[in-house]
């Protein structure tokens, strides 16, 4: 029997509060567990997380996440304008408020039109899509393993679409070509972790095994990489592949867009209709059966969306690391743990972050940065200040 998503929500919104040393955006989170423990005679276990508690649900509560949801639109919208002006095509914001309004009016226009519209704004739009995709994506992962340490490669949708490239590229497939086969190995890797844990998780822990899983394909896929670019030619064929792995989005045009909108709005849409069981999963399987949320089924749905997600980025930006590790860990630290909010916070975040890591990445040095050095260079403090203060709270 499913239940209803309103009555569930609401449910989970009145748990009891349980008090918790853990910081709101620690490794160990797990929001709504420690709610479950109900042993007569006995304190409840000491939560890994801090918990949903009933002032989660009041009115106020409500409106300051309301509010923050505004506020990061507005960043995402601020930040996109922004984005817009930057490039070694000087534009400005009146320039671009007239692309916008008046395409093409004059001759005159003509050259700010073609760089505006083949190039600056689809790269824009790309960093966009492809920060909030990866970002949302890691916050459904972290909420349906119930660990906010893992990230959107997880299940090796990363490594596959890395190898599917790697594999174009020797095979000449063209731009369009490498893009296809990055997102068709990308599935086929999580698909290929997916089946295995079905195989030999029998006897042992669904997500145990489905982890571990992934962690195989993973380096398989690692190694299927290592093998094409041992076979690349090294005067044309090895540097592309080495670049393209570091991410970037200085090849992007307008017709890599479909593909990668299309993927982002099957993605998106299913997470954010998921979204509020993502709270109830965090009570436990058993909880969660008994409230009639069908387990295998909801996980394995997530799991696409985010693998849809995840694969059309890689596609497009290349190997992009740390912004579905980092992003909701910042959104959790704005909005909480609550996912009904804490998704679209992440994804709008995410936008906002990836778009401006660009404008650095373009505009800082005469030869543009790979996009996962400068993440990396962010991600990486940011990672140790979180376990650093976790550390500090036990």
């Amino acid at each position: 029997m499913a239940a209803d998503p309103l009555a569930v929500a609401a449910a989970v919104d009145e748990l009891p509060a349980v008090r918790s040393t853990a910081p709101a955006c620690g490794p160990a989170e797990n929001p709504v567990r420690a709610a479950s423990g109900r042993t007569s005679g006995t304190a409840p276990a000491k939560a890994p997380g801090r918990a949903l508690s009933a002032a989660d649900g009041t009115p106020a509560a409500r409106r300051r996440k309301a509010l923050v949801l505004i506020a990061l639109a507005v960043l995402v919208v601020a930040s996109f304008l922004f984005s817009l002006t930057l490039g070694r095509y000087d534009m400005d914001f009146g320039q671009v408020l007239a692309l916008f309004a008046a395409p093409f009016s004059s001759a005159a226009e003509a050259t700010d039109a073609n760089v505006f519209f083949t190039i600056r704004l689809p790269r824009v739009l790309a960093a966009l899509v492809v920060g909030a995709a990866l970002s949302g994506a890691g916050c459904a992962f972290q909420g349906i393993f119930k660990n906010p340490m893992v990230s959107p490669d997880l299940l090796g949708a990363s490594a596959g679409a890395c190898f599917g490239a790697a594999l174009g590229i020797l095979l000449s497939f063209g731009s369009l070509g490498v893009e296809i086969a990055a997102f068709v190995a990308g599935v086929a890797a999580v698909f290929v972790s997916y089946g295995l844990s079905s195989v030999i998780g029998r006897r042992m822990s669904g997500v145990l095994v489905l982890v571990l899983s992934g962690l195989v394909v993973g380096n398989l896929f690692q190694a299927f990489t290592s093998a094409v670019k041992f076979l690349a030619d090294p005067n044309s064929q090895l540097p592309e592949i080495t670049f393209w792995l570091m991410g970037g989005l200085s090849s992007v045009r307008e017709g890599d867009l479909a593909g990668l909108l299309a993927a982002f709005a099957v993605g998106a849409v299913g997470i954010m209709v998921l979204r509020w069981r993502l709270n109830v999963m965090a009570l436990g399987d058993e909880e969660a059966l008994s409230l009639g949320v069908n387990v295998k089924r909801t996980r394995l749905a997530v799991i696409a969306c985010a693998t849809l997600l995840t694969s059309a980025s890689v596609a497009v930006a290349g190997m992009v690391g740390w912004v579905g590790l980092i992003v909701p860990h910042l959104a959790r630290f704005l909005v909480g743990s609550d996912h009904r909010a804490l998704v679209p916070a992440s994804m709008l975040l995410g936008g906002a972050f990836l778009m401006l890591v660009d404008d650095v990445c373009r505009s800082i040095y005469t030869t543009e940065i790979p996009l996962s050095i400068l993440t990396a260079i962010l991600g990486a403090p940011l990672f140790v200040y979180l376990i650093c203060r976790q550390r500090k709270s036990l």
